[in-house]
């Protein structure tokens, strides 16, 4: 009886000790954030304290990396642990666009919802609502985030320069008047709203290319909207609202494990930051949403402390891809650099096929259990899901997130190795392999140059070789000195690709 008592006692113990290793999960996903927009990864012109106290309490990973150079296939990958260009339509979303996610594919929430946390998405979701068709905007939004392992959601749809300008929570737009519905339309105009190609002297911010649809808060957008007047959402409240909602997911859930994905706006266009940062940067309104974006860490961070949680709480703070400074609105970014290096040492930038697209900044604060520093691992952030659910005791199939690899150790610092090599996207589908020192850009059409954001793109008809250890910007292609290497990452790659086929 008493080896019967005993044997309870420790199973019972096991299980307790077992619960209170997994730690909450805080994942707050910038947005447009590049390599060097921080101080902690040598930002001088921009401070950056409560993401620096972050990075000073934990790790800070330096050659980590967003799946795509652009918004919607990063966040597909974070999501699915499958590369988003294995399959069609994840190209950067319309804002009607359906759904993108299957209802009954593994997902990173999901695993953690199986691990008995609860889960909440607060921010930019942009991986589509509703059924084959686009969603029915007055009615039940679905499926959407709580079809696909989320117990909560509070959305912008799409972007923040994307129509409609509505927050959903949940199933539903908020605020929504039934008698002023929603219309979206991304193909021809629809009602009989102002626009900013047609309106200009209406705008508080003009654009600089495309956005020259629908106004909304004297800011022009992509595609055009009506209806839906008491549900808009002001942009420069919008901050506050996230930051919000993400604290008070935190304080309903404070005495269960949970996972809150906080995808904030900022620093994506239009930058139209709260008035308590404004000129405070002096780098224009791009160099003042970094300040609020800096806040808002803050805020949930002190969130943490209040409740007691810091200890038991996993932070990590990253971005979906590198930065672009004039992406669609004259708000100044360029004029107001001032030296300033959004992607530090790394060439390129958002939709670019060169380091700063995909190299982005990666920090994760466990305290006691990750030893705080700086690690050089090789991390992607497709591997999240397989090591989050191994963190939690789970083991996935051989057909669930098949791009996602346990890592877990490179994440809690204690492998200094990582992943084997990681594979980047670009904005026209360029794919580059990392291996070692060395890295592979494969052959593509396109130009050198994206004009409208002044991006080097990286796109070039013939293959490129750089060691990243000795030329981290990407200065001198060695393809033709070295060619053996050349040869061996070209065939990784293909390798990597074909998997698709099997």
């Amino acid at each position: 009886m008493k080896n019967r008592f005993l044997s309870l006692f420790f199973t019972l113990y096991g299980i307790i000790a077992q619960a209170q290793q997994k730690p909450n999960v805080v994942l707050i996903y910038a947005d447009d954030l590049g390599y060097g927009d921080v101080s902690c990864y040598g930002a001088t012109h921009v401070k950056t304290p409560n993401i620096d106290r972050v990075a000073a309490e934990g790790l800070r990973f330096t050659n980590a990396h967003a799946t795509s150079a652009t918004c919607t296939p990063s966040r597909y990958s974070l999501m699915t642990g499958q590369y988003a260009w294995r399959k069609t339509g994840t190209g950067i979303a319309p804002g009607d666009a359906a759904l993108l996610i299957p209802t009954d594919r593994v997902t990173l929430p999901g695993v953690l919802q199986r691990a008995g946390y609860k889960t909440g998405v607060v921010g930019k979701w942009h991986l589509g609502l509703g059924p084959k068709g686009g969603p029915d905007w007055n009615s039940d939004i679905k499926p959407g985030p709580l079809e696909i392992g989320f117990n909560y959601s509070f959305l912008l749809p799409a972007t923040g320069d994307r129509v409609p300008c509505v927050y959903v929570e949940n199933h539903r737009i908020v605020g929504l008047d039934p008698t002023d519905p929603v219309q979206v339309s991304y193909k021809d105009p629809i009602g009989n709203e102002p626009t900013g190609k047609a309106n200009p002297e209406l705008l508080k911010m003009m654009y600089s290319h495309g956005h020259d649809q629908t106004i909304v808060n004297g800011v022009s957008r992509i595609g055009y909207m009506s209806g839906g007047k008491s549900a808009r959402w002001v942009d420069e409240e919008m901050a506050d609202v996230l930051t919000g909602k993400v604290n008070q997911f935190i304080e309903s859930n404070q005495k269960t494990s949970f996972f809150v994905y906080f995808s904030t706006h900022d620093i994506h266009v239009p930058r139209m930051p709260h008035s308590r940062f404004v000129g405070k940067s002096g780098m224009g309104p791009r160099g003042d949403a970094i300040l609020q974006l800096d806040y808002c860490v803050g805020e949930v961070m002190k969130t943490l402390d209040r409740l007691g949680l810091k200890d038991k709480t996993m932070v990590i703070i990253s971005s979906d891809n590198g930065p672009v400074v004039d992406d669609g609105y004259k708000d100044d970014a360029v004029a107001k650099l001032d030296g300033h290096k959004p992607a530090g040492p790394l060439r390129g930038g958002k939709y670019s096929a060169f380091d700063a697209g995909t190299r982005v900044p990666f920090i994760l604060r466990w305290p006691g259990k990750v030893k705080a520093g700086t690690s050089d691992a090789v991390l992607s952030q497709v591997d999240l899901l397989a090591s989050l659910a191994a963190l939690t005791g789970q083991k996935l199939s051989k057909t669930e997130a098949t791009d996602s690899f346990n890592t877990i150790d490179s994440f809690l610092g204690k492998d200094k190795k990582g992943r084997d090599f990681v594979i980047e996207h670009a904005l026209n589908n360029t794919l580059s392999i990392i291996k070692g020192n060395w890295k592979y850009i494969e052959p593509s059409q396109g130009p050198a140059l994206q004009k409208a954001t002044n991006t080097e793109t990286g796109y070039n008809s013939q293959p490129q070789l750089y060691d990243l250890k000795t030329d981290l910007g990407e200065t001198k292609n060695l393809a033709a000195q070295n060619s053996q290497i050349l040869a061996e990452l070209a065939a990784l790659l293909k390798s990597e690709r074909e998997k698709d086929s099997k």
